[in-house]
C-alpha cells in the first residue's frame, strides 16, 4: 500500500471513530505539480487527500488556526518541528492533535519547476517517476527533468527528513543527514564575507521588496493577531517602500524566528520577488545550535532560548 493510500486510511480512521473534527492535508490543485492545503472533515473528504513529492509547503500554521478543536494534520519532518514550536509556545495544544508523520526525501520547488517547464497552467500532464519528473506541455512538447535538479534548496540541507513528533507513521523512515557542516554550508559561505560586503548584498536583496507580507502568512510560526509591521500603537514604522522601513521590517521579522524557524523555505518558495533568506535564517539556526545546543521545534517542553532565561546564558555577544 503506497503512503497516500495509508494517509487516506489513517484520515477516513480519525474522521469515523470521532478522534478528531478535520484532517489537515493536500488536495490536487487546479495546477498540475501544485497540490495545495486541505481540510478533510468528513470520512468522503479524506479519499481526497493527496501526499506527493510536489506537497511542498509546510502547512503546520493550519493547526494554530483551528485551536481549540481536536484535528489531525499530515506531517513531514519541517511541519512537525513547527509543531513543536507551536507546542512549546503554548499555542497548540497537544492533546487535542493527532500527528500523521509522514518520512520526506525532499520536496520539489514550485519556482524550480517552473523555471525547468514554464508556467503550471501551460502544462498538461506531469508524472513522477523513480527519480524523474515528465511534463506535456499544451502544445505536446515533452520534457523531462531529474528531481534532484529539482528539490528545494532547504531540503537539500534538511537534518529531519523524518518527522520528529507523531502519533502515527505512515511509510518507512528514511536515510537522515546528519552532515552539520553540510547543513549550514549557505550560512558559512555567506558570513565568511566581509560585513559591508553582507549588509550590501542583504539591503540590495531587501529592496527589492513590494511589501505584500506573503513570506508572513506563509510562515507556520508568524501567528500573532497583530504583527509589529501593523501596530499603531505603538507605531513601529511606515507602510510605504522608504528604504528604511523596508529593512527594518525584515530584520525585525526574521529576528522574530531567531530560535524558532525550521527552515523549512515557505517564506522564499511564496516571495513573488524571489527574496531569498536561506542564508540569514540558516546563520541564526547555526548561531543558537552553537551557544545553546537548541534545535527549533524538536524539545516541546521549553520555550526557544530568546524567550527562556538562564543564569548561565552565554553573554559574550552583548554590546
Amino acid at each position: 500500500m503506497n503512503i497516500e493510500q495509508q494517509i487516506r486510511d489513517e484520515a477516513k480512521k480519525l474522521l469515523e471513530n470521532g478522534d478528531v473534527e478535520a484532517v489537515i492535508g493536500f488536495t490536487q490543485s487546479t495546477f498540475l505539480g501544485l497540490p495545495r492545503p486541505f481540510v478533510a472533515r468528513t470520512p468522503e473528504d479524506a479519499e481526497k487527500l493527496v501526499f506527493n513529492r510536489f506537497c511542498r509547503y509546510n502547512i503546520a500554521g493550519y493547526v494554530h488556526r483551528m485551536n481549540g478543536k481536536k484535528i489531525a494534520i499530515v506531517a513531514k519532518g519541517c511541519d512537525s518541528r513547527s509543531l513543536g514550536v507551536l507546542i512549546a509556545e503554548k499555542q497548540v495544544d497537544r492533546a487535542n492533535l493527532r500527528i500523521i508523520g509522514v518520512p520526506c526525501e525532499g520536496m520539489i520547488s514550485r519556482k524550480k519547476l517552473e523555471a525547468k517547464f514554464g508556467k503550471l497552467a501551460a502544462l498538461r500532464k506531469i508524472s513522477l517517476n523513480e527519480n524523474k519528473v515528465h511534463a506535456e506541455t499544451v502544445t505536446g512538447e515533452k520534457l523531462s527533468a531529474d528531481i534532484d535538479e529539482l528539490l528545494h534548496d532547504s531540503c537539500k540541507r534538511c537534518m529531519h527528513r523524518n518527522p520528529v513528533h507523531y502519533d502515527v507513521l505512515v511509510g518507512e523512515p528514511v536515510e537522515e543527514n546528519t552532515d552539520v557542516n553540510e547543513h549550514f554550508a549557505v550560512a558559512v559561505e555567506m558570513y565568511e564575507k566581509p560585513a559591508s560586503e553582507r549588509w550590501k548584498f542583504f539591503s540590495e536583496m531587501f529592496l527589492n521588496c513590494i511589501r505584500c507580507y506573503a513570506c508572513r502568512q506563509a510562515c507556520p510560526t508568524c501567528y500573532c493577531e497583530e504583527c509589529f509591521v501593523d501596530s499603531r500603537f505603538p507605531h513601529w514604522l511606515d507602510k510605504g517602500q522608504h528604504p528604511t522601513d523596508i529593512i527594518f521590517w525584515h530584520i525585525g521579522r526574521l529576528y522574530h524566528q531567531a530560535g524558532r524557524c525550521v527552515e523549512c523555505g515557505n517564506c522564499s518558495e511564496v516571495c513573488p520577488v524571489d527574496i531569498d533568506f536561506d542564508a540569514i535564517l540558516a546563520y541564526q539556526a547555526k548561531k543558537v545550535w552553537e551557544r545553546y545546543g537548541y534545535d527549533a521545534g524538536v524539545a516541546v517542553d521549553e520555550p526557544p532560548p530568546l524567550q527562556n532565561y538562564r543564569v548561565d546564558d552565554p553573554q559574550e555577544f552583548f554590546l
